[in-house]
C-alpha cells in the first residue's frame, strides 16, 4: 500500500524539476513557460529505509524490495483555475484524485525564470491557490447539497449524514478556511473521505530554495514555515535543483556532493519522510532468504489488516503473527537470535503493528 500525493503550484516554482529528481527521470518538461506539462505526469519512487538494507543483510535475502510511493506532477494552477482559466478544471480534477497535496512554493530569487504574477512571494502563492480550490469545494458542495434535497425528503440516512458533512465544510469554507481545519468524528470519516473535498487533503508545503539556503532555508521559507504552523501543515524546505543534480550522480559522488554543500541527508528524504507524517504512515518488514521487503500501513493498523496488504488470503485466515521489533532482530542477529533471547512475540487478531516491526504471519488457507 502506497499513497498518491500530488506536486501542484503556480507556474514556474519548480514543480517538474523536484517531480525529475523523485522518479530519476527527465519525463517531465522544466520549461521556462507556464502549462509545459499539460498531462499530469505520474512516477513510482522507492522509499528510501536504512532499516531495509540492514535487515536484508542479516537475513541474507537474495532480493531487497522498498515500500513504493506514487508522485503525480500536475501542471501549474493560476488565479481563475476554479473558473476554467489556464485549464483549471482539468488540473482541478487531477488534484481531486491523490491523497495528499505537496504545494511547491517558490521561495528563490531568479531573473531569468518568470514569476506568473511578476513578484516572488510564497505566502501570496499558497493563499492563491488555497482560494481557487476553497472555491471550487464551495460550487461542489452547493451542487452536491442542491441534487440531495430528493433524498432528504425521502429521510435517506446517507443522505442525512452527507448534508451535515457538507453544511459543516461549508461553514468553514465561507469563513476562508480549508476544509482539512475540520476535525471529523470517527464514525464519519469514511463518508467524509468519499465527499474528495479538494480543500480537506493533507497539505505539505515544498519552500524550493536557492541552493546556498538548502541547509538553513532563508527569510521567504521562514515565512511560509509560520504560516504551516497557523494552519497545523507540513512543511519541507528543498532545493529541486540540488535535487535534481544528486539524482543523477552514484551513491557515492552523491554522498560526497551532500557533504560539500553542507546536507546531512538528500532533501528528498524528508520530503518523503515528511509525506509518510502528513497521511500518517508507516512501515513493517518481512524477512528471509528469498526476499526482504518493506510494507506500508497506516499507523494504528491490527496485524490481520497489516497482513492484507500482502494478500487477501492472508487478512481472511489469519491466526497469528511472529513479530520482533525492528531493534531486537538487529540486536539479536535476526530471527533465530530473537527467538532463542526471548524477544520473538506471538501476538493476535488485536496486535496494533508497530513502525519498524518484522512480521511473519500464519493464517490458514
Amino acid at each position: 500500500m502506497g499513497f498518491r500525493m500530488g506536486i501542484v503550484g503556480l507556474p514556474n516554482v519548480g514543480k517538474s524539476t523536484l517531480f525529475n529528481a523523485l522518479t530519476r527521470t527527465a519525463a517531465a518538461q522544466a520549461a521556462n513557460f507556464p502549462f509545459c506539462t499539460i498531462e499530469p505526469n505520474v512516477g513510482e519512487v522507492a522509499v528510501p529505509d536504512l532499516r531495509l538494507e540492514r535487515i536484508a543483510e542479516i537475513a541474507k535475502s537474495k532480493t531487497v524490495i522498498p515500500a513504493r510511493m506514487t508522485f503525480v506532477d500536475i501542471a501549474g494552477l493560476v488565479r481563475g483555475a476554479s473558473k476554467g482559466e489556464g485549464l483549471g478544471n482539468q488540473f482541478l480534477a487531477n488534484i481531486r484524485e491523490v491523497d495528499a497535496i505537496a504545494h511547491v512554493l517558490r521561495s528563490f530569487e531568479d531573473g531569468d525564470i518568470a514569476h506568473v504574477e511578476g513578484r516572488i512571494d510564497p505566502v501570496a502563492d499558497a493563499e492563491t491557490i488555497d482560494t481557487e480550490l476553497m472555491i471550487a469545494d464551495m460550487e461542489s458542495i452547493e451542487r452536491r447539497l442542491s441534487n440531495l434535497a430528493r433524498k432528504l425528503k425521502g429521510g435517506d440516512k446517507e443522505a442525512l449524514a452527507q448534508d451535515r458533512l457538507l453544511r459543516q465544510a461549508l461553514e468553514v469554507l465561507n469563513e476562508g478556511r480549508p476544509a482539512r481545519s475540520i476535525t471529523v468524528a470517527a464514525e464519519d470519516e469514511k463518508l467524509w473521505g468519499q465527499l474528495q473535498l479538494l480543500t480537506a487533503k493533507p497539505v505539505l508545503y515544498v519552500c524550493n530554495v536557492e541552493e546556498a539556503s538548502a541547509a538553513s532555508g532563508n527569510s521567504q521559507s521562514a515565512r511560509v514555515e509560520a504560516l504551516a504552523a497557523q494552519q497545523g501543515a507540513g512543511v519541507v524546505v528543498i532545493s529541486a535543483r540540488i535535487e535534481e543534480e544528486l539524482a543523477q550522480l552514484p551513491h557515492d559522488e552523491a554522498a560526497m556532493f551532500l557533504d560539500e554543500m553542507g546536507l546531512e541527508e538528500a532533501g528528498l528524504d524528508r520530503l518523503i519522510r515528511a509525506g509518510y507524517t502528513l497521511l500518517g504512515l508507516q512501515t513493517y518488514f518481512t524477512a528471509g532468504p528469498k526476499e526482504t521487503r518493506a510494507w506500508t500501513i497506516h499507523r494504528g493498523t491490527l496485524a490481520p489488516q497489516a497482513a492484507g496488504v500482502i494478500h487477501g488470503d492472508f487478512e481472511r485466515g489469519f491466526i497469528r503473527a511472529e513479530t520482533i521489533a525492528y531493534d531486537d532482530f538487529i540486536a539479536c542477529g535476526g530471527e533465530a537470535g530473537a527467538r532463542d533471547a526471548g524477544k520473538l512475540r506471538v501476538e493476535g487478531k488485536s496486535y496494533v503493528v508497530h513502525d519498524g516491526d518484522v512480521l511473519h504471519f500464519l493464517f490458514s488457507g
